[in-house]
């Protein structure tokens, strides 16, 4: 056991999720190891936010076990938010709030600070996300959108978690800025040696940032590894996914 907790960094063992009479995931396993990004795509509706969001408690399971850094979890609980940082679709800012006092909630929820140190920790992961200390009493409203991304990225590493979850964080900006927003997350997961989560349709993304890619169809992972060998598999839904035309641009890049 001592060895699996130190390989993973989160296990998925027969989850069941569903929603009335209508079954998303369908005894999902899924192996999440130490210090990798991985990258889950699955179609539309097709269950990849469910994933994330009943990994970190927010939607409750039918059956099955979930362990976080080796420990069985269903999510809950305030001392979660020092495991797991996250990015929801869109950075979900608090509109009322400004960009310090956005990156600054989770350390008023989870700790005892005095204010000047929590200042001086929103203007550090700022800076790390590559935003200026001048950004720091902004508002949202004031933010282009990968200003904002970056901003809830700011915010999902306040407390320094090991883990880093992403829901779609390309999602809405331009080529340049994904580009860029990539190479980001891929910097800090080197720095500071986290294991990523991220859930994305942008196979650029998948192809450049993620070390393993799981693909979701029918309820549960039917193919996972380095994105040379998706391309390889002979499942009928990532055949349609990875060699669609809008995929070509992709294959030959690669080859």
């Amino acid at each position: 056991m001592d060895a699996l907790q130190d390989q993973f960094a989160i296990r998925v063992r027969d989850l069941v999720v569903g929603f009335g009479r209508q079954t998303v995931l369908d005894h999902l396993s899924l192996d999440v190891r130490r210090g990798e990004i991985l990258g889950l795509v699955g179609a539309s509706g097709g269950g990849k936010s469910v994933l994330m969001r009943t990994i970190i408690g927010l939607i409750p399971r039918r059956s099955g076990t979930i362990e976080v850094m080796g420990q069985p979890t269903g999510g809950h609980g305030r001392g979660a938010a020092t495991i797991w940082g996250i990015l929801f679709q869109q950075g979900a800012l608090f509109s009322s709030l400004t960009v310090r006092q956005n990156v600054q909630f989770p350390l008023r929820e989870n700790l005892v600070l005095s204010q000047e140190l929590m200042d001086e920790i929103a203007i550090a992961k700022l800076e790390m996300v590559g935003l200026r200390a001048q950004d720091a009493d902004k508002y949202p409203s004031e933010l282009s959108g990968g200003m904002t991304k970056r901003v809830a990225l700011a915010r999902a590493l306040a407390l320094d978690p090991p883990i880093l979850f992403l829901d779609e964080p390309t999602s809405g900006l331009d080529p340049i800025a994904a580009g860029d927003f990539d190479a980001l997350i891929k910097t800090l997961q080197k720095t500071l040696g986290l294991t990523v989560f991220m859930v994305t349709h942008d196979l650029a993304s998948l192809t450049t940032v993620c070390d393993r890619v799981a693909a979701l169809a029918d309820g549960k992972i039917v193919a996972i590894g380095p994105m040379r060998e998706l391309l390889q598999s002979e499942h009928p839904w990532v055949r349609a996914y990875f060699h669609g035309k809008r995929s070509q641009m992709l294959q030959h890049e690669m080859r």
